[in-house]
């Protein structure tokens, strides 16, 4: 199956946080969009790997999207080697994605900036017709998307570049939600974290709405670039 977007996140949960209104808004679109999560984010501190897993089950059929999978790497020890970057480059060349979607560059979690990191090199490496992967036994095509965007996730980075999600922020969150063993519930007994207060929760919202307003819509996505901008037209731009 061949996919317009693939998104990739470090744990189940990063790509919904960070994407979930531009997938639900491409997929509305008649775009295939695919996510991958790195790891099934068994050190979190709420929940377990199993509940993770259904949960990430439930958000993708929440969000539309064409598949999901787990690559199984160790939470919050995965590294930026040869085995990792293989693994990822498998899938690149499986799915041929236009434009992958990954971690923020820098974030308070430092499997989010390691994530981004591996994933955009293995993009890079994934273009290089030396480099021998195999599905099942097929030698597959060297491949390289088109373009690499990074989503926010907890730090405020300045975005390059702003997706109007109006009209899919209920989708977004919708899909969020799904987590349920991560996020607000003030019945829970587990223990607090950063993103199990409500005040996060609102967050996810008011900093969607903010964007929108800087941009001139009711809610909006932002992301980073490694590349410039490239328009045939100054009248591209909104």
């Amino acid at each position: 199956m061949k996919l317009d977007i693939l998104a990739i996140g470090a744990h189940p949960d990063d790509v919904e946080l960070g994407c979930g209104g531009t997938i639900a808004k491409e997929v509305a679109q008649g775009k295939k969009v695919g996510v991958i999560d790195l790891t099934r984010g068994e050190l979190g501190t709420r929940g377990t790997a199993e509940t993770r897993d259904e949960e990430a089950f439930n958000a993708g059929k929440i969000l539309g999207v064409s598949l999901r999978t787990n690559l199984g790497f160790s939470d919050g020890f995965f590294i930026n080697d040869k085995e990792h970057q293989l693994a990822i480059i498998k899938m690149i060349r499986k799915y041929q994605p236009e434009i992958v979607l990954c971690n923020a560059i820098d974030d308070r979690h430092i499997d989010h900036g390691k994530g981004s990191k591996l994933v955009s090199d293995s993009c890079f490496l994934s273009g290089l017709m030396k480099i021998e992967t195999k599905d099942e036994d097929t030698v597959q095509s060297p491949w390289r998307p088109k373009q690499v965007y990074h989503y926010i996730q907890w730090k405020s980075l300045e975005p390059d570049l702003a997706v109007d999600i109006s009209g899919y922020i209920d989708k977004k969150m919708e899909a969020v939600l799904a987590y349920k063993t991560q996020f607000f519930d003030a019945n829970s007994k587990e223990p607090e974290t950063p993103i199990s207060s409500k005040n996060f929760t609102d967050s996810i919202i008011y900093r969607s709405r903010d964007l929108g307003r800087l941009i001139g819509v009711e809610h909006a996505e932002g992301f980073t670039v490694e590349r410039y901008v490239a328009v045939d037209s100054l009248f591209d731009l909104k």
